[in-house]
C-alpha cells in the first residue's frame, strides 16, 4: 500500500520516459475532462524547473528500469512531488495526447528499438534491469545520480 499527501498544486506536468534517456515534459491539468487534460498552447515553464522534472522523471525511471513510463508531477510552491510514476504502460492515443505529443512517443519508441537492437548481443542475456532491483539482487549499495549511456 501507498500512502500519498494530496498535493495542491498550482502547476502540473505528465512526462513520457523512453529508454531511460528521453523525456517529454507535457503541461496536464487533472481536473479537466479526460479529452482536455493535455492543455493546449501551454504557458513557458521555467528552465529551472523544467531541469528539476527532467532529472526526476530520469532518476524514476532509471531507479525502477521502465523503459517506457509516464510520470506525473505536482508543483506546489515551485518543488514538483511525483504523483504517479508507475505507469509502464501509459496512454499513447493520438486522440488523448494530441498529434505533437503522439508523434514524439512514435519517434521515441522507433529510436528505442533501434538503439537497443544495434545494442543487442546474441546468445547473451540482454534484459536491462533498474539500478534498485540490480543493487539489491546483487547485494551492493544503491548507487545515486548514475548517468546512462545515449
Amino acid at each position: 500500500m501507498l500512502l500519498q499527501e494530496a498535493i495542491d498544486f498550482t502547476e502540473y506536468f505528465r512526462c513520457y520516459c523512453l529508454d531511460r534517456r528521453e523525456v517529454r515534459i507535457m503541461q496536464y491539468d487533472p481536473k479537466q475532462p479526460h479529452h482536455l487534460r493535455y492543455v493546449q498552447n501551454p504557458k513557458p515553464i521555467e528552465a529551472k524547473l523544467l531541469q528539476k522534472i527532467e532529472e526526476g522523471v530520469l532518476k524514476i525511471n532509471n531507479a525502477l528500469g521502465y523503459d517506457f513510463n509516464t510520470v506525473e508531477f505536482a508543483i506546489r510552491d515551485g518543488v514538483p512531488y511525483a504523483i504517479d510514476f508507475g505507469n509502464p504502460a501509459p496512454d499513447a492515443d493520438i486522440n488523448s495526447v494530441g498529434e505533437e505529443n503522439f508523434e514524439w512517443v512514435v519517434e521515441a519508441a522507433a529510436n528505442m528499438a533501434i538503439h537497443r537492437a544495434k545494442k543487442h548481443k546474441k546468445g547473451e542475456n540482454n534484459l536491462t534491469w533498474g539500478d534498485f532491483v540490480s543493487s539489491f539482487s546483487t547485494n551492493q549499495k544503491l548507487k545515486s545520480n548514475k548517468k546512462r549511456n545515449k
